[in-house]
């Protein structure tokens, strides 16, 4: 913390030992970065919690543009598979907003609350430094009559200098010492107050992992396809790039026809009569959920094996945040303000 020096007015003799400064400005200068970073913290946890309510409406979102897609009116399986992912991403939608409610509470509500005792704090140290410098004038006003010739009027001022610099010497002492005694005691407290918060925060993912990860996995549609009618000495097949280049003879017929992945033969006979084929998919995006929930349960899984009282409530860690809150705003360093 960097002090702006009086020109006028200033004592010769220094009030204030520089060891004393030096540990005040240190102690103030680490609640200053906790202060920051409270607030940070605070901005990133509201972040946090607005891009996960996006993201799961945004799942819902793309499950209903699936469920419009004209490919579920031509097969029922694929409308089957997509309506049990709508109701599974609606069902994450609700999970996800319990999780961001019980966030609100246990963890933004209680750094808010943190936030707001630092005003008190720097009214404080605002007070602290206008009885300094009320001390230096003073005192300077003590030492100019000191050095004056001892007159009676002189020695009248210099008694009644003294007698106005008793005071609001004490006055200093008295607030310096208070925030050099509590300042530390402020600070430590940080780590009893936001442990029931981040315990909270990691109970409310692997809650809401917990439940995404007992969520029916999609199921696999099957789909019989059987040859199209082909020109005489053609055949339809699969993967055909996996053919030899030497038996491959682009058809003239129309690519419409074709399927995505195939490849028109001709040549027929001297390949494998034309069969069914089965198939079995599942979309992309409901095999990647699955896959993510379950390394996020095991993630936060192996978290909560860590928590010192995994036993505890968030109703208990709340009650532990307000006594912790209430310990801190009975310092005299806040209380007076």
């Amino acid at each position: 913390m960097s002090w702006i020096p009086f020109k006028i007015g200033q004592p010769k003799k220094q009030i204030v030992s520089k060891t004393v400064e030096r540990d005040f400005e240190r102690e103030y200068g680490k609640l200053q970065q906790l202060e920051e970073q409270t607030k940070r913290l605070q901005k990133d946890m509201k972040k946090s919690t607005d891009a996960d309510l996006a993201m799961s409406k945004s799942a819902v979102k793309i499950s209903l543009d699936l469920l419009s897609n004209p490919l579920c009116e031509q097969d029922q399986d694929f409308l089957r598979m997509v309506t049990a992912l709508d109701t599974a991403m609606k069902r994450m939608d609700a999970f996800n907003q319990e999780k961001v409610n019980q966030i609100q509470k246990t963890v933004i509500e209680p750094l808010k609350k943190f936030s707001s005792i630092f005003p008190s704090l720097n009214m404080a140290v605002k007070r602290r430094e206008q009885a300094l410098q009320d001390y230096g004038r003073l005192q300077a006003k003590v030492e100019k009559y000191e050095e004056k010739e001892k007159t009676g009027p002189v020695l009248a001022k210099l008694h009644q200098a003294r007698e106005e610099l008793r005071p609001v010497r004490e006055d200093f002492e008295a607030k310096n010492k208070q925030l050099l005694d509590e300042m530390p005691r402020f600070y430590g407290s940080r780590l009893d107050y936001f442990q029931p918060s981040f315990e909270s925060l990691i109970r409310a993912q692997v809650i809401y992992y917990s439940e995404m990860h007992t969520l029916p996995p999609p199921r696999l549609y099957t789909t019989q396809k059987f040859t199209p009618c082909l020109l005489p000495g053609h055949i339809l097949l699969r993967n055909a790039h996996l053919a030899s280049s030497q038996v491959i003879y682009y058809s003239e017929m129309h690519t419409s026809c074709l399927l995505p992945g195939h490849i028109l033969l001709r040549n027929a006979h001297l390949l494998p009569p034309p069969r069914s084929y089965t198939t079995q998919k599942c979309t992309p995006l409901a095999s990647s959920q699955v896959i993510y929930y379950s390394e996020m349960h095991k993630i936060f899984g192996d978290l909560t094996q860590q928590l010192e009282q995994p036993g505890h409530s968030d109703e208990q860690r709340e009650r532990e945040n307000e006594t912790k809150l209430s310990e801190l705003r009975a310092l005299s360093i806040v209380a007076d303000d």
